[in-house]
């Protein structure tokens, strides 16, 4: 019924509309009987599913209005609303139209279709206009849809115009349209916004990741390591697993991909494993800094869509497990972000106890190693809009994500927010062209926070969406006079001082980044070993990692403001320590650090380089508890071995007092652990001063390896 009174509405028309509009009748074709008829057929077949989309849009912006008190206002709110009837309708719109171009109905119809299939062709805005310039009356909400195409293409002032004069006939209805108004105005004010964000664009450049990585396919969703040298993201290719299709919009199901860097090149993509890839939708929604847990989105139909966790176990993956219901509910979790010690994870849920839509929660890991409770980060943050795609920088102290609300120019825009003194500082919105009219959303961020990746569709790409790498330059320098505009200038207008600019730096993150391999000493295979790193300051393990088994790879983060102690360890082996003091504020940096672990062997000889001592003195700081607490563990689990522990300087100073002074700090290690119970029999002091160099005393840093102690084991 509905779409014989829409073919009845249509045909009526003529009476009413502009002369140019031009209706399917056979006074307007004359001689072209047979190609009317079958153009009618067409246009009566895009009418049936037209409607039928049209039904189910309409019911997804009931619900939005039902549910959440505003209209949808974003085109990712529709994404799917009807789609699939909207893509049947498409086909035979078209054939009709190519018969009947200058029908203003069938153009605002295929307006619509395309702003539901893909809104950034220019498809959608040529048929709305189109449907304006045939007649401006042809629907009612003409003007909102040509408005929003207008939007959508950055025509601000065109979307502006339009979207006064919908606002203009909704005011005169004003109590039973007020959801209607409140996303006009608010689409105005995106627009103004957007006039003043384009007008000061950022300075970045934006490359796509290429063919190796992208498809003729939708690419989306990327996470990356913190290094920048693999990337995970979703991708629907005719190749995912079971090379079936979606019924609700016709495309492959979701697949998650991987792409490793090498020698500064992206290598051909390739499906993660098996055990993560399902014949459904499997979609990659967060990945650890390390690049060694994966999350994975996936929607059973039992509920909203939930989170699950899956581990690299040496070159593969293992199955993902159903994450515990302080994180799943029955509504839809989608994003998530873990911190960089793994102890808080971050992800996003459309649950009831949230501020609006959707917000972004956050967890923090109990003694069992299992998250607690989550919680709600707060109004600073979530709006009565819909926040997404929740990234955590390894800094730890900076977030990004994108939210509907704050000041916006158009669906979901990127913002950065930071973590001053417990609390999060007022939402940046990252500028234009980064946001642009349209949903920008999963945003990630490199560790040294000047590179970042996301997916878009822009034109150009290889497919619908691809995975594109921004590269901020920081603010323009400003050109530097010439010697002669300077005199120029100096006679105009004399100054005491001339000043050249200084080189412009973009600003890093305040992290840095520690990564190697660890092997055996003697056979060079790769080991899996865990990893404590250690607040030498507070004397406390605040985090534990493991190297991968298959290639002995880690990737450890560390913010910047402590004094950080690293260890090494592996059953049967001597421990490694390292030590990194990075001062507040330092700027970003990135170490590799191998480490070959030595066998519990007669003659192994291991540097305890977190055991420190009083300037010239030979008390020991209170910093050394940790690395004393793995010597006393290591001699406790091999009861029978026997130490030598000792001590060296640098040239510095006389040789007599040299040896004293290493001679004194062994014997305060060796009291140390008689002290904690280690048997006098087992150890050995000794001083050798400045007599067994490892570096050269030329320097600061050759200095530092030569002032070291060391242990050696004298028997087994």
């Amino acid at each position: 019924m509905k779409k014989l009174l829409y073919t009845l509405g249509f045909l009526a028309g003529s009476i009413i509309t502009f002369s140019q509009n031009v209706e399917f009748e056979k006074d307007n074709f004359p001689g072209r009987k047979e190609e009317l008829r079958d153009a009618r057929k067409k246009l009566d077949i895009g009418i049936e599913f037209y409607v039928q989309g049209r039904k189910e849009f309409d019911d997804t912006r009931d619900y939005y209005v039902k549910e959440h008190k505003y209209f949808p206002v974003s085109h990712y709110d529709y994404q799917k609303s009807g789609y699939n009837n909207f893509r049947q309708a498409m086909s035979p719109l078209m054939d009709a139209q190519k018969f009947n171009p200058k029908n203003a109905r069938l153009n605002y119809m295929l307006g619509f279709v395309w702003f539901i299939i893909d809104p950034s062709n220019t498809k959608t805005l040529e048929h709305f206009e189109a449907a304006n310039n045939l007649d401006p009356k042809v629907e009612p909400d003409l003007a909102y849809w040509l408005g929003w195409s207008y939007h959508l293409n950055s025509k601000w002032d065109d979307a502006i115009k339009y979207y006064q004069q919908y606002l203009a006939v909704m005011q005169q209805k004003a109590k039973s349209h007020v959801h209607e108004i409140e996303d006009l105005n608010k689409k105005i004010e995106e627009c103004n916004r957007g006039k003043k964000f384009a007008a000061n664009p950022e300075r970045v450049f934006v490359d796509n990741l290429g063919s190796n990585v992208n498809s003729s396919f939708p690419e989306y969703g990327p996470s990356i390591t913190t290094d920048e040298e693999t990337v995970i993201f979703t991708a629907r290719r005719d190749n995912s697993t079971g090379a079936k299709r979606d019924e609700n919009d016709n495309g492959f199901y979701e697949d998650v991909y991987i792409s490793n860097k090498k020698s500064g090149k992206w290598q051909p993509s390739v499906q993660l494993s098996k055990n993560v890839n399902t014949d459904g939708h499997d979609a990659a929604a967060g990945l650890s800094p390390d690049g060694s847990k994966l999350y994975v989105y996936r929607h059973s139909g039992k509920d909203g869509g939930d989170l699950y966790e899956s581990t690299l176990f040496g070159a593969d993956w293992e199955p993902p497990v159903h994450m515990n219901k302080n994180i799943n509910t029955k509504y839809h979790e989608s994003s998530v972000s873990v911190s960089g010690d793994g102890h808080r994870i971050y992800f996003v849920s459309d649950k009831e106890s949230g501020l609006g839509d959707r917000d972004i929660y956050y967890s923090e890991m109990d003694v069992k190693g299992e998250w607690g409770p989550a919680k709600n980060v707060g109004p600073e943050i979530n709006t009565k809009y819909a926040e997404e795609a929740v990234f955590m920088h390894p800094d730890g102290v900076t977030m990004y994500f994108s939210s509907k609300g704050h000041n916006n120019i158009g669906g979901y825009d990127i913002f950065k927010t930071t973590l001053v003194n417990g609390k999060w500082s007022a939402p940046e919105n990252l500028g234009y062209p980064i946001n642009g009219p349209d949903d920008d959303v999963f945003f990630v961020v490199s560790g040294s926070g000047s590179r970042a990746y996301f997916a878009s569709a822009k034109q150009g790409g290889y497919g619908e969406k691809d995975i594109y790498k921004i590269t901020f330059l920081g603010p323009e320098k400003q050109p530097l006079l010439t010697s002669a505009d300077q005199l120029i200038a100096l006679r105009a207008n004399p100054v005491s001082n001339l000043k050249t600019e200084n080189a412009i730096e973009v600003k890093m993150a305040k992290v840095t980044i520690l990564k190697g391999v660890i092997t055996d000493a003697k056979t060079n295979q790769p080991l899996e070993a865990a990893i404590e790193l250690v607040d030498l300051d507070k004397n406390q393990v605040i985090a534990t990692f493991k190297s991968n088994s298959a290639s002995g790879k880690y990737l450890v983060t560390l913010p910047s403001g402590k004094n950080y102690g690293i260890a090494v360890k592996k059953d049967s082996y001597l421990f490694h320590s390292e030590n990194f003091n990075i001062p507040e504020g330092a700027d970003y940096q990135e170490y590799t650090k191998d480490v070959a672990l030595k066998k519990i062997e007669i003659g192994s000889v291991i540097v305890l380089k977190n055991i420190f001592f009083d300037f010239d003195k030979a008390t020991i700081r209170p910093e050394s508890a940790n690395e004393l607490d793995r010597l006393i563990k290591l001699l406790n689990d091999n009861p029978t071995i026997k130490i030598e522990l000792s001590s060296h300087t640098d040239s510095k100073g006389s040789d007599e007092y040299n040896m004293k002074l290493s001679d004194s700090r062994s014997k305060s290690v060796v009291d140390h652990l008689i002290n904690k119970g280690i048997s006098s029999g087992r150890l050995v002091a000794k001083g050798y001063g400045e007599t067994k160099p490892v570096d050269t005393n030329d320097t600061d840093a050759g200095r530092q390896n030569n002032r070291r102690t060391e242990f050696k084991i004298l028997e087994k």
